[in-house]
Formats: structure tokens, sequence, C-alpha cells
């Protein structure tokens, strides 16, 4: 089966590692607009659903030592009064640890892992999808290079659009659907070495919706004779509609218009504005999603991750579902070898609704709503939790979460294996 992946970030370079494993990996060709590689960006959450998936694929040992095995997730308010916690990962009675990485190593670390096992020319950049046609007997889709030049088409029985949110793919095959839907939040992040702080797998997050939200956390082990660690950080404000730039996912992020909304904030002895200021560089991005599509492809095309289901990052669970995603459609092509067309249509069966119920509970995230309670509640902290919130209304934070990383320890430690033959 020879197939195409459009798009060589998580997600793709994971469904090539798949495909590979389930004996499917000596037809696929990975291609990606980009002219290099690199490793870009900030952290990403791997939850253990995602983190599982990774193992099965032979990885821990590659994962362990550059990624930090979450132990708990700490809200509070901006005087750093503690509202709730919860365990994480394998505190939290899973088999697999939820791991907090650099998305632009772990990239990397996909990117190396499949030239390694499905060759050096499995990967080819400088290549951007243009369009397709299919028929009965398979695709064809045209390519382009950098400069827009034919680079001429290629054949193949599968196209996986992987390509993210602004997917070329999606767009060929929804052509109407239009831009992307903002939430009305501009999101700044940035990385920066440090000090750890709590138990130095702590997860903080403190602020509302309604203003501004700042999250918190350790991307890696400690580093070097003083131990200081890589720590991410995203602020979220709310803006208004005639402050709003046009989305541009390579902005620069100005620190002038990040830190006045978080002035005085601190949490658990980390200043959150001189934290933002000692970072050597800040991206500024708008929180975006996408309506649930009716179906997301068509024959023997389909989508996967961003480019199928973005999803606002409140359950750090985009990444994941990118990856559950990859490990479901390798596992259901397998199962269909003869009937490629067949594999794509289970795999979209199963994975379309999980996914929009994720999307839909992100935009609707009842959390908000209690911490919106504790900021009017007590406008100027608190001593205990409990004489702000009901206990009704606590449980209500955990059930929140519940809802949008998708599984539990329980349902997750009995399912069955998605490798195939395991």
């Amino acid at each position: 089966m020879k197939i195409l992946i459009v798009g060589a970030g998580i997600g793709g370079l994971t469904t090539a590692l798949s495909l590979h494993a389930a004996g499917l990996g000596a037809g696929v060709q990975v291609v990606d607009a980009a002219a290099e590689l690199l490793p870009l960006g900030v952290g990403i959450n791997l939850l253990p659903h995602a983190t599982r998936e990774l193992t099965e694929l032979g990885l821990g040992p590659e994962l362990e030592p550059m990624a930090v095995p979450a132990a708990e997730v700490v809200i509070m308010d901006v005087f750093g009064n503690r509202i709730w916690s919860e365990p994480r990962g394998v505190a939290a009675g899973y088999k697999w640890p939820q791991y907090s990485v650099h998305r632009g190593e772990l990239q990397a670390m996909l990117l190396r892992v499949v030239r390694e096992r499905l060759g050096p020319d499995s990967v080819l950049t400088s290549r951007a999808f243009v369009d397709l046609s299919q028929d009965a007997d398979g695709v064809v889709s045209r390519l382009s290079g950098r400069e827009g030049q034919d680079l001429g088409s290629v054949a193949s029985d599968v196209v996986i659009g992987a390509d993210g949110l602004r997917s070329a793919v999606r767009a060929q095959l929804h052509p109407d659907e239009g831009p992307a839907r903002w939430s009305g939040i501009t999101m700044w992040r940035g990385c920066l070495e440090g000090d750890p702080f709590l138990t130095g797998r702590t997860m903080m997050w403190a602020g509302t919706n309604r203003a501004a939200k700042f999250v918190v956390y350790p991307v890696s082990p400690p580093r070097g004779e003083h131990g200081r660690v890589l720590i991410n950080w995203v602020a979220e404000v709310r803006v208004d509609a005639e402050d709003v730039r046009p989305p541009d996912w390579n902005r620069a992020g100005e620190l002038a218009d990040v830190l006045p909304h978080y002035k005085g904030w601190n949490m658990a002895g980390v200043d959150v504005c001189e934290l933002m200021a000692a970072s050597p560089r800040i991206l500024e991005y708008p929180m975006v999603d996408r309506d649930p599509l009716p179906s997301w492809g068509r024959g023997r095309v389909t989508l996967l991750g961003d480019a199928a289901h973005p999803m606002y990052p409140i359950g750090s669970n985009g990444g994941s579902q990118a990856i559950l995603d990859a490990r479901h459609l390798a596992y259901l092509l397998a199962q269909h070898r003869d009937d490629p067309v067949a594999g794509l249509a289970a795999y979209e069966a199963l994975r379309r609704p999980a996914t929009a119920d994720i999307v839909r509970a992100n935009r609707s995230f009842p959390m908000d709503r209690i911490l919106n309670l504790v900021a009017d509640r007590a406008p100027r902290g608190f001593d205990a939790i409990e004489d702000v919130l009901s206990a009704a209304e606590l449980v209500e934070i955990g059930e929140a979460f519940g809802s949008t990383t998708g599984t539990d320890a329980e349902r997750l430690n009995a399912r069955a294996s998605l490798s195939v033959g395991g």
C-alpha cells in the first residue's frame, strides 16, 4: 500500500512510525512544505493515552531523558492561594506517565526515528501539497516547491492530510469552510531556563478566561550542575475585538503587550512578570479552533490531528489526540489491507465523534465558570478554598478536566493494545 502523508509534524511523523510498526511502512512517503524541519516551538503535554502509544512504538527510552513526568496540576488564584489540585500520570493511577516536553525536541526525535526506521528519504521537505484527484484505483497528488515550481505528481493508494490548522488537504476537501474560529483570546508563550518550583514536576495554573490566565510547567529534567530546568509558560488574555490583529502563527510577541495584565501575580514563589521578562523569545498566537466537520475525508483521502480537529489548548490534549489518530489509523488500515477505503471509513467513524466531543468540551470548559466565581467571591484572596466554593463546585473542577482529556485511568489501563498483533 502506497501512502502519502502531507505534514511532518507530531501527527504525521507518528503516523509514519505507526504504519511501519503495522507492517505498512514500505510504501510510506512524508512530505512537508518547510525547507527544513527545525526544533522550534514551546512546551507540549503528552497525556497518558499518548505516552502509551509512543511507548508501544518503542519510544519510551527516547522520551524518558528528554521529558518531565508530570506529578500534579495545581490551580491557584492570582495571589498564589491554592484552589484545587490533582495528581497526574502514574500518580493518578495510569500505567503510563503524563510527559511535559519541548515540542521541537519531540518532533526532532520523531523525525530522526522515522528516518532510521523507514529510510533517509522517507521524509522530504520543500514540497507543498497543491491538490489531488482520485478514482477507484488510487490518488494523484500534485506538489510544488518553495518558489511555487511544479514538482510533478505523486501516485498513492491513500493520502493523509496531517498538515495542521491551515491544512491544504482540508481546504481541498472542504473549500467553503472559511477561516478558523477565534475564541476572543490571544496567547503569548515562552520558554526559559530557571529553578524548579513546587515538586519540580508541577503544572501551575492561575487566573480566568474572563480576563487573563497563566499556565507554567517544566518541560525538561534538571540540567547542568545547578539543576535548572526548561520552563514553559502560556499567558492567555481576552482581547477587545478592535485590538485584534490578523492571525499570524509566526509573529514574535511583544513583552509590553502582555506584561501589564500580570502585574503582581506570584504563584508559589514564581514571579510571573519576572519570568516573562527573562524569556529570550516570546511568541504570540490567537486561540482558535474549527467547528467539527460532518466528515473528514472522502474515499482514499482523510485528515488527522489539527488538520482534522483543531481545538483550544484547554486540556493539554491537541498533540495527544493527533497521536491517537495516528495509531488508530494505522491499526485500521492494517485490518483492511485489501480495502483502504474501508479502513479510512472505519478510522473516521471511530475518531471523528470522539474528537468532536473534546473540541466542544474545550469551548465550554466548565472549570472557567468556577474560577470566575473564585475571582468574584474572593477578589483579595482567601485563607481556605472551602470558605469560597461549595463541595459540589470543587467536584465540578475535576469533572471539567475529565471532559477535556477524553479518557480515564481504568479505561486506558484495560484497553487492548493498538499494536498490530499486540
